[in-house]
């Protein structure tokens, strides 16, 4: 039988989409040959790569003054990308720090401009939050605005998208697609594929056309988003079967009825095991309940020296993958779009008797 996976990545895929990738493993389409084998450049192969983007466009509501770009490196090469890409001739950029990938982006960006760091992180009655919009001051001159808008290790998410009138960048990895966004208020939104989009080894872009002509000059053309751009994602050969697999994985989304209908559904997921940490005495969410994340969910145990038994417990009740970060410790389940309500309810079903056997 196949486990519940908790993973924070590479997590969950929905088992419909690996079967599927299971039966044409083979033979692609009676082509003889695994997509895996394709040249990237075949008509067959370009074919895919866009109904992929054209599904991803459907799903989102993306804009046509923006590029969708399928690139490599995870989210952590645009760490490095944003900058050399965006900062343009004044090398300032703001980023809002909330927690320990936000830093990982701005100190990255630290080697290549001028970065104000606005510190978005608070506490509220014990708990971690994020200030409220009116908190938070942003440069005038700025090339663009940062921020993580769900901290995957911290399980901490913003309740809000930042106004501003410079571009807003936004890493989505652990959130895109699991709830509606508008797009629009976007300067350019990236996330790496491992969480909700599909497995490692691929990395999506979107980037709205007028922020492509502000690339520093001497930057390698694989990192360059107007490049990418000219050449549909394959400057280099691109990491085709993580593409193709998100293209399935797309195709499921709009079969389960679009981000509207699976945001319904996390929001069910949410509601379960939050409500379940907050009834319990020996349990605990370290999170202020308006910026709980509804992808990554952490949590304590009443005593700290149970952890490792409820890890072990959990792996021989099929629930996998729930140890918190080596950060942060803890508990931590992730439960992405791919992740069922069953799944929630059986870790919340063992969570419970665990509770009753270690009070």
């Amino acid at each position: 039988m196949r486990a519940y996976n908790f993973c924070a990545g590479p997590a969950s895929l929905p088992t419909a989409v690996l079967e599927r990738a299971q039966q044409e493993m083979l033979d692609w389409h009676g082509k003889g040959l695994s997509i895996m084998e394709m040249s990237h450049r075949s008509a067959d192969y370009v074919a895919v790569a866009e109904k992929a983007e054209a599904d991803l466009r459907k799903l989102m509501n993306i804009p046509e003054n923006y590029k969708v770009l399928f690139l490599q490196g995870g989210a952590s090469l645009q760490f490095s990308a944003i900058p050399l890409n965006l900062l343009g001739k004044n090398k300032k950029a703001d980023y809002i720090h909330t927690g320990i990938w936000s830093e990982k982006a701005l100190k990255e960006a630290q080697r290549y401009g001028d970065i104000h760091v606005i510190e978005a992180g608070t506490q509220v009655d014990g708990k971690l939050a994020i200030k409220a919009q009116s908190e938070l001051q942003f440069s005038n001159d700025a090339a663009y605005l940062h921020y993580a808008e769900n901290e995957t290790i911290g399980g901490l998410q913003f309740d809000y998208v930042p106004e501003t009138h410079l571009p807003l960048v936004s890493d989505l990895s652990s959130s895109i697609l699991s709830a509606p966004l508008d797009v629009s208020k976007f300067g350019l939104i990236y996330a790496g594929a491992q969480k909700n989009i599909g497995p490692a080894g691929l990395t999506l872009v979107i980037v709205r056309e007028d922020l492509l002509d502000q690339a520093n000059p001497e930057i390698p053309s694989i990192l360059k988003y107007a490049a990418q751009a000219k050449n549909d994602s394959m400057v280099n050969t691109p990491s085709t079967y993580a593409w193709y697999l998100s293209g399935l994985v797309f195709e499921w989304l709009l079969e389960q009825g679009g981000v509207d209908a699976i945001h319904k559904i996390n929001l069910e997921k949410a509601k379960l095991l939050y409500g379940y940490i907050d009834s319990s005495d020996f349990y605990q969410n370290p999170i202020a309940i308006p910026n709980r994340s509804i992808m990554n969910v952490p949590f304590t145990v009443a005593n700290s020296d149970l952890e490792k038994l409820f890890v072990k417990e959990a792996e021989a009740n099929h629930l996998l993958n729930l140890a918190g970060h080596r950060s942060v410790g803890g508990m931590r389940a992730s439960i992405y779009n791919a992740v069922p309500l069953e799944a929630v309810q059986a870790l919340v079903n063992f969570m419970d008797d665990f509770a009753k056997r270690n009070a």
